[in-house]
């Protein structure tokens, strides 16, 4: 302490102990799978969640940050939104173009920018021209939560409070981008949700109109799966794989080609806990898939799949517990 009262600072005057930053400077040094140094321009999540509340405003207006909509300032609202969300799409896009660059050639050239500027451009408008395909989809989504769900209200409540309804939109949002070749933003979009709604669906899968995640809680559908349309899915299912395909070196193909992942047809119910592997796995058309089952193989359309009854075991208590 010195004459003031006050603690004594190190050398440096910054109160903060040299050795200390030497070892973290030292650690970021030894551990490149963890910096990015020289320039390399890593997409930042906080812009990613600021486009995806700007695309859900679109989505369902008047539910979220703007209120007082009418028929008569719609429009108005409508091309004042496209225009930011263009302009914010186009950025995101630049951004991960430009990344995936700096990854893959290891180092930013002039060449490579323009081509990448030109590239999100052009993948901005397609992603824009899919929004109104898109918002029928989720119509549709929204009209399942209410339908699938006997405690639901009203649509509305869907909208503002099923984590399902939730994880669906932004998959919509990201699948779109995924199919326009964009690299990395459509999973940071995925993996916001999942951390929301506790629902992780890969941009990559497949998924049809109709689609209600009920609960949702640990529900994981992997890259190459194919849902068709009307399914329900519950909590804690997994449609995964078995497997993973090994390159000549025994390190992981990371790639989506190889089918790795379920099909599962329309009108198919899974119930909670349920696990479905096997990119070979296919599940006919109206079919349920009973709680807790582990489905490894194709099951014909119409059938249902269960395990055998457990048997249940029951005693009486010597002596109740008592609580506090």
């Amino acid at each position: 302490m010195n004459k003031s009262g006050r603690a004594e600072t190190t050398a440096s005057g910054s109160g903060i102990d040299p050795g200390l930053v030497g070892a973290l400077v030292r650690s970021i040094l030894d551990g490149p799978q963890t910096r990015h140094l020289r320039g390399a321009r890593v997409p930042s999540t906080v812009e990613v969640a600021e486009l995806t509340e700007q695309l859900r405003e679109l989505m369902f207006p008047g539910f979220f940050t703007r209120r007082g909509l009418t028929e008569e300032n719609l429009h108005l609202h409508v091309q004042e939104l496209v225009s930011r969300i263009q302009l914010s799409v186009e950025e995101q896009v630049r951004n991960v173009l430009r990344y995936h660059s700096d990854v893959e050639v290891s180092s930013a050239d002039a060449s490579e920018d323009a081509e990448c500027d030109r590239r999100a451009h052009e993948i901005a408008a397609r992603f824009m021209g899919q929004l109104p395909a898109i918002r029928g989809l989720l119509a549709l989504d929204v009209q399942a939560a209410y339908k699938g769900d006997p405690a639901a209200t009203h649509t509305d409540e869907t909208i503002l409070c099923y984590p399902g309804v939730d994880a669906i939109f932004t998959h919509r949002m990201a699948h779109a981008l995924y199919e326009l070749g964009v690299p990395l933003l459509p999973r940071i979009m995925q993996e916001l949700a999942h951390k929301r709604t506790g629902i992780d669906v890969h941009p990559g899968a497949q998924v049809g109109k109709s689609f209600f995640i009920d609960h949702g809680a640990g529900v994981v559908v992997g890259q190459t799966t194919i849902i068709g349309d009307e399914v329900r899915i519950y909590q804690g299912v997994t449609i995964g794989a078995t497997s993973f395909e090994l390159d000549k070196g025994g390190q992981l193909k990371r790639t989506g080609d190889t089918k790795r992942h379920p099909t599962i047809g329309n009108r198919v119910t899974i119930y909670a806990g349920a696990v479905i592997l096997g990119g070979e796995t296919v599940i006919g058309d109206d079919c349920v898939i009973a709680g807790s089952a582990l489905v490894m193989e194709s099951v014909p359309a119409g059938h249902l799949v269960r395990l055998e009854k457990p048997n249940l075991i029951r005693r009486e208590m010597a002596e109740v517990p008592r609580r506090g």
